[in-house]
């Protein structure tokens, strides 16, 4: 009987929440493809207009704050990679 409710509960939660996961993994973790580099002009494109209009001077703080966390949060793992490829904390060896 025991093992009848964990077999229930497993299809409940676990291969759903699996299913769920495999789902979004399929079309968020694939590569760009051809068909993505218009995207990606587009959005260079408006990046290079708003910052020749000043646009960013506008900002809200919730925007600059947003932001903000994400520039700090990429510097950080870049310099997590840099630290592992380099092995070692301190300095390069020249």
């Amino acid at each position: 009987m025991a093992l009848m409710k964990a077999a229930v509960a497993w299809e409940r939660f676990i291969l759903k929440d699996m299913t769920t996961f495999a789902k979004y993994a399929k079309v968020e973790l694939t590569p760009p493809g051809p068909g993505d580099m218009g995207g990606l002009v587009r959005g260079v494109g408006g990046l290079v207009k708003d910052a020749a209009t000043f646009k960013w001077a506008q900002a809200s703080m919730k925007d600059v704050a947003v932001n903000t966390i994400v520039v700090t949060e990429i510097a950080c793992w870049f310099f997590i990679g840099e630290c592992i490829g380099k092995g070692s904390l301190v300095g390069y060896q020249v």
